[in-house]
Formats: C-alpha cells, structure tokens, sequence
C-alpha cells in the first residue's frame, strides 16, 4: 500500500498576459527565454536562448549533445514549419558489435530484445550523431533577430557559476548513480568518491554545484563561431576524439556532414481544430493517427472519452512499434527528453522537444567539452530485419512530439518530455483544448491516462470510478498517482493564445517546470 499522502493537492498558477510566455521544464531557463522576449526578441531567439539554458540546468535531459525536433508557427505568413534535428547512427557503426544477449528484454524504455552488455543502452556504443545545436541553428538562421551570442550567453552564465544540485537534482543523480559510476568523466562531474550526488543531503548550499566550466568553455567557442561551429572545427574533433577513446563510433565526418531537415509540418485536421505537426520518423504520425480514430467517437463526456483514448492508443502505438523505421522508403531527415513551448506578443510558436534520449543519456561524459552524450542508438529495433532495425547512417525513430494547433481564436503549441508515454500526453491536452474548450490550465491540471506500447492503460486515481470500469471495457489498467518522481505519466509544458491573451502552463508536479512572461506596460 502506498504511503504517499491522500490529502495532499497539487496545482500551478497561470499567468494571463498580452506579452511573450515560455513555458520549460526548468524556470530558469524559462526566465532566460522571456528575458529575450523582453529585449524585443522573436519567439524563435527565445527558443534558443532557452534550448542552451536547459541544456545546462538540466543536462541530464537534453543538451547540444543531443537531438529533436521543432514545430515553429509563424504568425505573420501563417505558415507551419516543421524542424527535423533528430541523431543518426554514426557511418562506421557495425551492427554485429550490438550481438543479441538472448537474456530477455532490454533495461532501458523499449521493449528490444537485450543487446549483450546493453551496448545500444550505454556506454560510448550507444552514441548517436548529435542534432540539436544544427536545428537550432538552422531556426535562428531563419527567423531570429537577435544576435547569436547574445542569446547563448545565459547558457554561459549559468554554466560558469554551475548548476545548483538540489533536494530533486540529487534524487535524479542517485538514480543513476551506479551506472554514472561506470564512467570516470561522468563520475567526476556528478557524484562524489563514485557513489553520492555532490550535494548536501536534502538541503541546497550555495557551494553545491556542479563543475561545469568545460561546457562553458565550449559554448563560448560556439557563441563566436556560430552553430556549424559544432560540427566543424575545434569543437567537433574534441568530441569525436573523447567518444572514440571511449570505444564509440561518432567521427569528425558524421559531425561535419549532419544537417537538419526542415520543411512544412504536417497538418492534421479535426473536427473545427487544426493541428500542425511532425511528419517522418517521429510520433507526428502516430498523433495524426489517433485523431483519426477519435474523430469517429463522441467524446462529450469523460466516460466516452476515456476508452477512445485507450483505443486510439493503443492501436496507433502497434502501428507505430510494427512499421515505423528509416527503410529509405518514406521521406528521410539528412542528418529522457526535456519540452519547452514559447509564444511572443505577435503571436509566433515555437514547440521545441530536444532529448538525450534516457536520462543521462548515455552515462558517458566527453571531458573536452564537459557534455553529457546521448544513447540514441537505443532508439534503433537491435534486431535485423525490420523498418527500424539498427545499421550505419540511418535518421533515429523518434517519440517526440512537438504541436501547434488552433480552434476558432485559440491557438496553441504543445509537447512533453517522457518518452513512450508523449504521445499519449500530448494527444490528451490537444483534445482537452479542442473537444472540452478547455483553457491551457484547466487540460494540465485535467487527469490523464498513459497508453504506449503495453499490455495495459495506466491511469490518474483520481480518474472517477466509472470512467475507470469504462476504460476496462478496451483494456487493464492500472491506477497510480501523479507523483513528483517517478512520473507516471509523461511531462508536458504548453502555452496558448486566446484572442490578444497568452497564457502557458507546465506539468503541476514538475518541481521545476514553470512559466516566465514578457511584462507589457
């Protein structure tokens, strides 16, 4: 029986105003993006003012080490545009160095068959081409207005003074202290004598910080030589060399020769709704797949809409895990998570989700540029065989799910962090928006149920019982708690505007999560 407590209420204040909002997984780094917005900035500078932050405050999600993908609204042209920056697998990667343990499932989010020594989990095998400081690059090329070193320098800043470890960033470090361990680097940066979180028990001192001034370092170097500065140069030879020592793959010419895609995002209409979302190997598609089965349901009420959402689920993530894959045969991207969701005072969208895949990603730190690495070879089926089995140079089948969406004078831009479980997150805040009219506090604050890939519906206790027995109807389910750690569900962060009122909101147990804005007087 849990012991958690029953009386116990969670909620988040929404902020209502005419000016910019950024809503993230992280305050601080919302505060660095609605600083941008305040100094005149378009949403997309403020996307990668906060894309850096967060990068720093909690590299153990997302970083430039990592990848994702963007849905930008533009609200001058009205114009959808969809950012590709997922990882690929490095050219010289060889499938038969990932042998098949025959001892089960994997440890980690999917359910692959067990890779020997979990090679494709972590570890320097398990490190993909990195994209995320590509496609970032590429959105300020093309919308941003303020200078690029301007907006890369509270990521310095930060960086410099080095992260506070708190009572929630020790409980995360714990989490994976044993597998951090395995790595000297990793070790150095996040734990003390290999064992405990740097930090001071349950409290959080002044002089508890991480040692962050190699990453500083480099985001220097690629404040002054722009985003290519990454993949080409100083940067990218230190990277490749530390992850090659290490026993990985990526080299210089995968660095050099990723590019991110961009083009139109898909649109997915919906009853009197419009969605814009990712197309290609993302859950883009799944989420267009899931609108398509509710759109034949009554979703009126809580105990039809309920089981439509198991059942769309359920069948569009089988659809996805069975035939989804880079296989060269659908449109391809040349070249666990954190979400942020910007909207400025004219109206411009950004849904930005950028990942290192598992938390810590690989567990593998590169000393030279003092960044954790990604494991997004873990996103490939290890088998042979199949659309997403793993080989060389091949775009990762990403769970990511960036939106933007519209009914009559609302519009909106949504995304989550948490893996298998976004899209059933973000699927269940866009039909809140748009079937319930209900404003961006009322669907985060709205229980939720995770359907990804298993054998059963896990849903909020608070759900009432005869929506619970309806939901049985389609499949098992379980009943938890929405909790603080772990997360039972995914973690969402959004923002909406409502005729000349921006409002944004982000997962109510995140301890973190928050939304800062623009003041206009």
């Amino acid at each position: 029986m849990s012991a958690l407590s029953r009386t116990q209420t969670v909620s988040k204040h929404v902020i209502e105003t005419p000016g910019g909002v950024v809503a993230a997984q992280h305050r601080l780094a919302a505060e660095a993006g609605a600083e941008v917005l305040r100094a005149g900035g378009d949403a997309v500078d403020a996307a990668v003012a906060t894309s850096f932050a967060i990068g720093v405050l909690e590299p153990w999600m997302s970083g430039p080490a990592g990848g994702g993908a963007a849905v930008h609204w533009r609200a001058d042209t009205g114009e959808a545009v969809a950012i590709n920056f997922g990882m690929r697998s490095p050219k010289h990667l060889d499938p038969a160095d990932y042998p098949l343990s025959g001892e089960g499932k994997a440890s980690d989010l999917f359910p692959w068959e067990r890779v020997v020594d979990d090679r494709n989990v972590e570890g320097a095998t398990a490190i993909a081409v990195p994209g995320t400081v590509d496609g970032i690059g590429q959105a300020h090329a093309r919308w941003g207005r303020m200078p690029w070193a301007e907006l890369l320098a509270p990521a310095i800043s930060y960086a410099r003074e080095g992260m506070l470890v708190d009572w929630y960033a020790a409980l995360l470090i714990a989490s994976v202290a044993r597998n951090l361990s395995k790595d000297a680097d990793a070790a150095a940066l996040f734990l003390d004598d290999g064992i405990w979180p740097k930090g001071s028990g349950w409290t959080a001192m002044p002089d508890n910080r991480l040692d962050q001034s190699a990453m500083a370092d480099m985001l220097e170097m690629l404040a002054k030589g722009g985003a290519r500065a990454f993949y080409e140069g100083d940067i990218a030879k230190a990277l490749a060399g530390d992850v090659q020592s290490k026993g990985g793959s990526l080299s210089t010419e995968d660095l050099a020769g990723y590019r991110s895609w961009m083009g139109p995002a898909q649109p997915v209409a919906y009853r009197d709704a419009m969605f814009h979302v990712m197309p290609g190997l993302t859950a883009g598609p799944t989420f267009s797949r899931v609108f398509e089965q509710l759109s034949e349901t009554d979703m009126s009420s809580p105990v039809q809409a309920y089981p439509a959402y198991a059942r769309a689920l359920n069948r569009a993530y089988a659809e996805r895990l069975g035939k989804m894959g880079d296989t060269g045969e659908v449109p391809e991207a040349p070249g666990c998570t954190t979400h942020f969701s910007v909207i400025d005072r004219a109206g411009n969208m950004v849904a930005n989700t950028q990942t290192l895949l598992s938390i810590f990603g690989s567990r593998v730190v590169s000393p030279s540029t003092g960044l954790l690495m990604n494991n997004g070879i873990m996103w490939f089926d290890p088998e042979q065989g199949k659309p997403n089995s793993l080989a060389p140079n091949k775009s990762c089948l990403m769970n990511v799910c960036p939106i933007v969406g519209s009914k009559g004078a609302r519009s909106f831009a949504l995304g989550a962090s948490g893996g298998r479980k976004i899209v059933s997150a973000v699927a269940q805040l866009a039909s809140f928006i748009t079937d319930n009219d209900m404003d961006i506090g009322a669907a985060f604050h709205a229980p939720r149920i995770d359907v990804s890939g298993g054998d059963k519906a896990v849903a909020d206790e608070t759900l009432p019982a005869e929506v619970i027995r309806a939901i049985e109807q389609v499949m098992p389910v379980h009943t938890t708690k929405r909790t603080v750690f772990p997360y039972a569900f995914a973690c969402p962060a959004g923002v909406m505007r409502d005729d000349a009122v921006n409002t944004g909101c982000t997962e109510i147990m995140s301890p973190w999560g928050d939304a800062a804005h623009e003041e206009i007087q």
